[in-house]
C-alpha cells in the first residue's frame, strides 16, 4: 500500500495565496474558501512563538480579504488533523461552503 501524501505538505497552488516563507504559507482553503495558514513542517506541535507567527500572517490575509474584525480564527484541524493548520473565518463561510445565498 502506497504511502499517503499530506496535501498539506504537498502545498499545491489551487487556490490565491497570500503569503509564503520557510515557516508556513496562506492561502485561500480549496474546501472552505478561507484564509489558511499551513505550517511548513508536518506535525500538530508549533512552539507558541511559532504559532504567534503563523497567526499573524494569517490575520494579515484575513484583514486583507474580509476587513478588520470581520473574520475569527479557526484552529479546529477537521479533514488533516495531523498537520498543523489554522483557519480565519468570516461570518458567511458557512453559508458560502453549502451555496446559500443570504
Amino acid at each position: 500500500m502506497a504511502d499517503r501524501i499530506c496535501e498539506l505538505c504537498e502545498a499545491a497552488k489551487l487556490t490565491d495565496w497570500y503569503f509564503e516563507d520557510d515557516t508556513c504559507w496562506v492561502a485561500d482553503c480549496e474546501v472552505c474558501d478561507t484564509p489558511m495558514v499551513v505550517w511548513r513542517e508536518h506535525g500538530t506541535d508549533p512552539t507558541e512563538e511559532t504559532v504567534a507567527y503563523m497567526l499573524d500572517r494569517l490575520a494579515d490575509a484575513a484583514n486583507s480579504r474580509f476587513g478588520e474584525g470581520g473574520w475569527s480564527f479557526d484552529r479546529v484541524m477537521r479533514q488533516i488533523p495531523d498537520h498543523f493548520h489554522a483557519h480565519a473565518r468570516d461570518p458567511e463561510w458557512w453559508f458560502r461552503l453549502r451555496g446559500i445565498t443570504r
